[in-house]
């Protein structure tokens, strides 16, 4: 899951068309290394940071996946990846 939600940084508005598709792909990698995180054998205490960001990333767009609202929080899904990029960086034991 962690490798699918760095292959964003290779993604992003610079490619023309894709300014719609990517807030949306930023937001389910980020929903998808949540469920793994939790379902991990260790627990989902050991990854208390990163589940914490992203719970706070899901309570300020509110539920709202559309272009505009995602848009409008683009600032904040590309921080939370970029804080658990760093923090999975630092424990490359969670990210065999």
């Amino acid at each position: 899951m962690f490798a699918r939600l760095q292959a964003t940084y290779n993604d992003g508005c610079t490619t023309p068309g894709n300014c719609a598709y990517f807030p949306r792909r930023v937001l389910a990698e980020l929903t998808s290394l949540d469920a793994s995180m939790k379902a991990d054998p260790q627990g989902p205490a050991h990854f208390e940071e990163p589940l914490a960001w992203i719970a706070e990333l899901r309570s300020r767009p509110g539920g709202d996946s559309s272009f505009e609202n995602l848009e409008k929080h683009q600032t904040l899904l590309t921080g939370t990846r970029d804080r658990i990029n760093t923090r999975m960086r630092g424990h490359p034991e969670d990210h065999r």
